[in-house]
């Protein structure tokens, strides 16, 4: 039995408990298979620290369960904002390319990079950094950028809006600022101009940084 799919299941539990704040017990329910075995290959490579009351990351566990976040969080991101798939099917999907390792770590950056390295995935959780958010390279180059980042006169589409504040995402769905959307970046100083529908709206600086287009 390959068991590297269900230890990574393992992997990805333990990391979103700990992002909940909520000690993972070694008894964890909700699995198709054998956890006690599964639990104890991850031991037996170091991955995990298992006590009697709990069941931790560890150090070289916590970098294997980063790239398996990254890649379930960063697929999410290409299938709902760039695909424009369903919620369920979003899942499904993230699901199958996490596991199925068809994103190599290479191949990972890469979608980052397009995406323009998003800060979070479409439920909101942060998605972990990797070597190409550190230092961009010619061979990775961000293909969805920041409208902060815009050419005067440009057309884009909006792939994602990174903004954590509600009341700015609802005021900006008001005015038609919403993924989807096509707009013409018009000024940048000192507010940013941009036409959405046929109306020109004006952006504060730091919410145009937090609305990633792509040309169009």
């Amino acid at each position: 039995m390959n068991v590297e799919p269900y230890i990574e299941e393992v992997l990805e539990r333990l990391w979103t408990l700990r992002e909940q704040g909520i000690t993972a017990p070694p008894d964890l329910d909700g699995f198709e298979f054998d956890i006690g075995a599964v639990l104890a290959e991850a031991g037996r490579r170091k991955w995990v620290a298992i006590y009697p009351e709990r069941v931790e990351l560890t150090p070289t566990g916590d970098t294997r369960a980063a790239g398996v976040i990254r890649r379930h969080r960063l697929a999410e991101r290409l299938l709902f904002d760039v695909i424009h798939v369903d919620s369920a099917s979003m899942e499904a999907g993230a699901c199958e390319l996490e596991h199925s390792h068809i994103l190599s770590e290479e191949a990972t950056d890469r979608v980052c990079a397009f995406l323009g390295h998003p800060p979070t995935c479409p439920h909101d959780r942060p998605i972990p950094r990797g070597r190409c958010c550190e230092k961009l390279t010619d061979a990775v180059r961000a293909l969805v950028t920041p409208l902060s980042a815009g050419s005067i006169g440009t057309n884009y589409r909006i792939v994602f809006i990174a903004s954590r504040s509600h009341r700015r995402l609802d005021r900006l769905c008001t005015l038609g600022v919403v993924p989807g959307a096509a707009l013409r970046l018009h000024q940048t100083l000192p507010a940013f101009i941009v036409q959405v529908g046929g109306t020109d709206i004006a952006l504060e600086p730091e919410i145009a940084a937090d609305i990633f287009v792509v040309p169009r």
